[in-house]
């Protein structure tokens, strides 16, 4: 099974992309498809529909980014702390 069949959906209330067909389960995955795969075709209002779904996409990565540095700091202090007790 091809790696695009495993992500698009089979329903049919999935967004499909008007200049290529593509079905994507999110409205916001489809702004971002548009954007960069479509952008010298979209109309401005696409545009600004994928600057919005970019921007929230760049703050959900910085989070997660800020999360995981979190968890590794936390992990590496156990570590220390289970190395500090067993010497």
């Amino acid at each position: 099974m091809a790696h695009e069949q495993l992500h698009e959906p089979a329903s049919d209330d999935a967004a499909v992309c008007a200049y290529c067909g593509r079905r994507f389960v999110r409205e916001d995955h489809l702004a971002l498809h548009r954007g960069l795969d479509h952008a010298d075709a979209i109309t401005d209002a696409e545009r600004d529909a994928f600057e919005s779904a970019r921007a929230e996409e760049r703050e959900a990565l910085r989070l997660f980014r800020l999360k995981a540095v979190f968890v590794l700091v936390v992990l590496y202090f156990l570590f220390f702390v289970a190395y500090l007790f067993a010497v």
